[in-house]
């Protein structure tokens, strides 16, 4: 079955809408109760309620799902109970039953199904949704939800359809190739769990209006050149004014300047730039 689906032109709203099928993945629309969490709001404000993230706020009430970054339950066997949607996330969330009797949310790997079996530690066999140190996995082996520092949780590689591949182990440092192009060193004790992140379809998904991005807690987003020159370095101008070069309403270059800390200490880290 697809993984998306074209709607019919019924209303003006569902004439490009382009959107995923869930009912070819999820399988089933409640909860568990003892893994929601309260998912909090900003509206882009700080704590002096002044408006620090622009187009933020609004959008449907949410709740939480308390995801398993870190997999430590090592050498326990848990069954796949479902495949969920999480609203906090682009990708696919797994329900898991370990024997021991807990439960715990992952993120789903592409091809995850519903009755499989997972488990985490050393010596466990490669197979998708299992996670490990990147020591004990061979190389070329596709991977996401990898951790930066041992014991802190996943921090890399956790949108949809995402996966990074590892590429070499040297000493103590394992080199991995992102999804950005970049080549990094990560210490080989961190964990990451094998295949790559489910909903591969997401990039190809259509909004078709503007109330569905405000659901999303998205807000409208005015372009610079058609504010007034007190609102906007680009604003202003007779007519329809390119309005110079792109910068932000601060005055930041937005395109070709660098804004990369040069003595970032993970600098030493990367051994290949980015793909341009």
């Amino acid at each position: 079955m697809p993984l998306l689906k074209k709607l019919n032109p019924t209303t003006p709203g569902q004439r490009f809408r382009v959107a995923p099928s869930f009912a070819t993945v999820i399988t089933t629309n409640k909860p568990e109760k003892s893994l929601l969490g309260k998912a909090k709001r900003s509206g882009g404000r700080n704590n002096r309620g002044r408006i620090t993230v622009p187009h933020r706020g609004g959008g449907h009430k949410r709740r939480a799902r308390l995801i398993d970054f870190k997999r430590q339950k090592f050498e326990i066997p848990a069954v796949v109970h479902s495949i969920e949607y999480d609203p906090m996330r682009t990708a696919y969330i797994a329900l898991l039953h370990y024997v021991d009797g807990a439960k715990a949310y992952i993120l789903a790997p592409e091809g995850l199904q519903v009755g499989a079996r997972v488990m985490a530690g050393s010596g466990v066999p490669i197979q998708v949704g299992n996670a490990m140190a990147m020591k004990d996995m061979p190389l070329g082996t596709m991977i996401h939800n990898i951790e930066l520092s041992p014991g802190r949780g996943a921090a890399l590689v956790r949108s949809a359809g995402a996966s990074a591949q590892l590429l070499s182990k040297s000493g103590k440092y394992v080199t991995i190739k992102l999804p950005s192009g970049e080549r990094r060193l990560v210490l080989d004790r961190c964990m990451a769990t094998i295949g790559s992140v489910s909903n591969s379809a997401h990039v190809h998904v259509t909004m078709a209006k503007a109330g569905r991005s405000r659901w999303l807690g998205r807000r409208p987003r005015v372009r610079a050149v058609a504010m007034n020159p007190v609102d906007h370095p680009m604003g202003g101008g007779e007519g329809k004014a390119s309005g110079g070069h792109p910068r932000s309403s601060k005055g930041l270059y937005a395109k070709g300047k660098k804004t990369r800390d040069r003595h970032k200490y993970s600098t030493k880290l990367i051994v290949g730039k980015k793909k341009r």
